[in-house]
C-alpha cells in the first residue's frame, strides 16, 4: 500500500511541476555577471540576474532596491523560482532597502543537485549570504522557504536580523509529514490554463479572493526579458521529501524554536490548505520574540491577496527598532 501511494503521489507532483513551470516561467535570457550589488534604479522587472559559486553549486541571484541597509533576503515556495514572487511584494519591499532574490541548487536557473533536506537547502543558503558578503541579514521565507529560513536563523543567528514567515509551519507540524490531501488534490486536478493552479492554491474561492489572484497573476508575468528557466522535473520531489523529512512526528518537535531568539513575524491565510493555520499558531507560541498576523477570507497566498495590507505590516515590523 505505501508503495502504490508514492506512486500515486509522484504521478501528481508531475503534474505540478509542469503546471508550475507553465504558470511561473516564460523565457531565459538572463545576464550573467560577477558579485555585486545592482542599482536603487533596479526593479524586480529589469534587475540583472547574477551567479555566484556556492559549495559546488553556480546559484542565480538578484540583488537591488536600497544599498545601505540590512539586506532583505526571499526564500522561495515549492517549485517556485525567482519569477515566482510578486513584484508588488518585493518591489514594494525594495523602496526602503536592499533585497536579494535566488534560486537554491537545482532550482531554475542554478545548477547542481535539489536538496533532499531543508538542512541541505539551509547550507546553501548560508554560503550565498556568505558569498555576498552579507554579514547580517533579513529573512522573508514562503511555505517552503519559510521552513529553510527557519533553519538558517537556528544554525547561523548571528547572520540573522529578523525574520518573516509566510504560510509556515514547525517541525512536526501537523498535516506536514506529506503534502496535505486538499493539496494533493489540486495537484491533480486537470486544468486548460496552468495559471490556475495558483488562483486555487493560493486563494481561497470566494469571488473577492479570485479577483484579487487574477491581479496577481497579472502582475506575475510583468517581467518579459531575462527571465527565470523553469523547474527541472527532478525539483518536486526533491523538495517533497524535504517537507517529509521537517514535517515527520517526533518527541520535542518545537524545541528548537526557543533557540530562535530573532524578533519573528509570522503570517498566515484563514484557509490555508498547504500549512494548516494551526501551524502558525504553534508557531508563534513557541519562538520566544514573535507576533502573528492571520489575513481573513484568504489561502496559502495570503501576502498576494492583500499585497498593500502585507507590505504595511512587513514594513513596520522590519523597520522597528526593539
Amino acid at each position: 500500500m505505501k508503495s502504490h501511494r508514492n506512486v500515486r503521489l509522484r504521478m501528481m507532483l508531475g503534474v505540478a511541476v509542469i503546471a508550475a513551470a507553465a504558470a511561473l516561467t516564460l523565457t531565459f535570457n538572463a545576464e550573467a555577471s560577477t558579485i555585486g550589488t545592482s542599482g536603487a534604479s533596479y526593479t524586480h522587472q529589469t534587475a540583472p540576474t547574477r551567479f555566484v559559486d556556492v559549495g559546488g553549486a553556480r546559484l542565480a541571484y538578484r540583488r537591488f532596491g536600497q544599498p545601505g541597509s540590512v539586506p532583505l533576503v526571499f526564500f522561495q515556495h515549492f517549485v517556485g523560482n525567482m519569477d515566482s514572487w510578486d513584484p508588488a511584494v518585493v518591489d514594494g519591499l525594495a523602496k526602503g532597502r536592499e533585497v536579494v532574490i535566488f534560486d537554491s541548487a537545482g532550482v531554475g536557473s542554478s545548477d547542481g543537485d535539489v536538496p533532499v533536506t531543508v538542512e541541505g537547502m539551509a547550507s546553501y543558503a548560508i554560503g550565498l549570504l556568505r558569498a555576498l558578503d552579507i554579514k547580517q541579514a533579513d529573512l522573508l521565507g514562503f511555505s517552503l522557504g519559510s521552513l529553510v529560513a527557519q533553519e538558517v536563523a537556528f544554525e547561523q543567528p548571528a547572520l540573522v536580523h529578523r525574520i518573516i514567515l509566510v504560510g509556515s509551519g514547525p517541525r512536526g507540524g501537523e498535516g506536514m509529514a506529506s503534502l496535505t490531501p486538499e493539496f494533493q488534490a489540486l495537484l491533480a486536478k486537470k486544468r486548460h490554463n496552468p495559471d490556475d493552479l495558483l488562483l486555487d492554491v493560493f486563494f481561497t474561492p470566494s469571488a473577492g479572493s479570485q479577483a484579487a489572484g487574477q491581479k496577481f497573476l497579472a502582475r506575475l508575468h510583468a517581467r518579459q526579458e531575462g527571465r527565470d528557466l523553469p523547474v527541472s522535473d527532478k525539483v518536486a520531489p526533491a523538495q517533497v521529501a524535504a517537507f517529509a523529512a521537517w514535517g515527520r512526528p517526533q518527541a520535542n518537535s518545537t524545541d528548537y524554536l526557543k533557540q530562535i531568539k530573532q524578533p519573528v513575524l509570522v503570517v498566515d491565510g484563514s484557509h490555508d490548505i498547504v500549512h494548516y493555520p494551526i501551524n502558525s499558531f504553534t508557531l508563534e507560541e513557541f519562538l520566544p520574540n514573535s507576533e502573528l498576523i492571520i489575513y481573513p477570507d484568504s489561502n496559502h497566498g495570503a501576502q498576494y491577496q492583500y499585497p498593500e495590507r502585507f507590505l504595511t505590516d512587513a514594513t513596520a515590523f522590519l523597520d522597528r527598532k526593539d
